[in-house]
């Protein structure tokens, strides 16, 4: 009963932001104007995140004086919070749609295709752009409140794709983990499509499907990563009051949590009990934290990627391998690792020298998974498509620390990585 009046109470808030939008809200020529902002606001977030975007921009973007936007959205927090409540609707609608086939596996094709066919109507100028929903964590606490719910109702939408006749040895927890990972893969695929020509989005679809489904093990292969050292830091001289990895480890836990906005230097310094000064020993600037925190989690996965390359077994194990400890290290002492969300929040030039790095790990990830279908130890697959995937599930264990998902670091490797590696619907 709770649960339904949550999504009554979700269901008013999309429609009517507050009481002093109501009573235009129904003309349609306020409907049109709000939708106009909106969708200006989605394309100025994915560029700036919530930080970057200003009413002024917005209104620019439209044709309009920025009190003019102001009669429909007081503020920036509700603008983007409109927006990303817009993109929860129309994911939400997607994934009804997808509903109406009789299986997951079907299912997930569906929400495949329909969800490609919006990026593709959105790149063509034919749909209004959807907010990435990246910076969700950048809103203030009281549109958060708002933005949550709606979020946590999408989820659970998207889980019952995966409940059929049939697929009940999956479990509750089962389906929740593969959810994580299906969901990210919709979240982070905007982020390397563009490098396709809309042409070929089709056959993108049935690469990605192909991998969902199928994993990258060939069907005589099992689930077998070897025993490897736990991703750690790099060693570094300790400051007097703390050292920088401490630093790093709070910040990087705090942005995940709160996003960049609300990752703040006091609550960095009340974590670690230090002096607001201790944030300036370390870094010089905020932009500069968020650089420091990715290339601390950058040289993680790059350190165990080659810890991997240097041992004697084949391409299959040491995906497996990697895998495991990587996600395993989301819910270590020293994780999680960066979420890529923090991306936006960077300025445009520095953000880009992120995605290079980022790039370059998953690179040395499809030359793992091409010389393993070499080899003949892994399915033939796209390996590039492959590893933005593999990259993309990797990145969605980060959300477990702290879920109440009750999700065990021991159990972490079979639930998260072996799904993206045997395919979701295998046992």
């Amino acid at each position: 009963m709770g649960e339904e009046r949550s999504e009554l109470i979700v269901r008013a808030r999309l429609v009517t932001m507050d009481d002093a939008k109501a009573a235009p809200a129904c003309t349609a020529r306020f409907a049109r104007k709000r939708e106009a902002i909106i969708a200006a606001a989605a394309d100025i977030l994915n560029h700036k995140g919530v930080k970057g975007m200003t009413l002024a921009d917005v209104a620019a973007s439209v044709g309009l004086i920025t009190t003019s936007v102001t009669y429909y959205f007081k503020k920036k927090e509700d603008l983007a919070a409109a927006c990303f409540l817009s993109g929860i609707a129309r994911l939400d609608a997607l994934v009804g749609e997808a509903l109406a086939e009789a299986t997951p596996p079907a299912r997930v094709h569906r929400l495949l295709s329909l969800y490609l066919d919006l990026v593709l109507a959105i790149r063509r100028g034919e749909a209004a752009p959807i907010a990435m929903f990246s910076d969700v964590r950048a809103l203030n606490e009281e549109n958060r409140s708002t933005v949550g719910p709606a979020f946590g109702q999408l989820f659970r939408r998207t889980r019952s794709l995966f409940d059929a006749p049939g697929y009940e040895w999956l479990g509750r927890k089962a389906a929740t983990a593969r959810t994580y990972v299906l969901m990210e893969q919709i979240y982070w695929l905007p982020a390397w499509l563009q490098r396709y020509e809309p042409e070929d989005y089709p056959r993108v679809r049935e690469r990605m499907f192909d991998i969902l489904v199928g994993g990258l093990a060939r069907p005589d292969s099992a689930w077998k990563p070897c025993a490897m050292p736990e991703a750690r830091a790099q060693a570094s001289a300790a400051a007097p009051e703390m050292s920088r990895e401490t630093f790093l480890l709070a910040a990087t836990r705090l942005i995940n949590q709160e996003g960049y906005r609300g990752a703040s230097v006091e609550k960095i310094s009340a974590v670690l009990n230090v002096t607001k000064g201790s944030f300036y020993h370390h870094i010089d600037a905020k932009d500069d934290l968020v650089v420091a925190c990715f290339e601390r989690s950058f040289d993680m996965v790059r350190r165990v990627q080659t810890a991997a390359l240097a041992r004697p077994m084949d391409q299959w194990r040491r995906l497996c391998s990697v895998a495991r400890v990587l996600v395993e290290h989301q819910l270590s002492d020293e994780g999680p690792l960066l979420r890529t969300s923090a991306l936006s929040a960077l300025p445009e030039a520095i953000r880009h020298r992120m995605v290079d790095e980022s790039n370059r790990l998953s690179g040395r990830f499809a030359a793992m998974i091409s010389d393993g279908i070499a080899e003949g130890t892994v399915r033939a697959v796209d390996p590039l498509i492959a590893a933005q995937m593999l990259g993309a599930t990797l990145n969605a264990a980060a959300d477990l620390r702290g879920s109440p998902a009750g999700v065990r670091r021991s159990e972490v490797g079979e639930l998260y990585a072996k799904p993206m590696l045997m395919g979701l619907f295998s046992k």
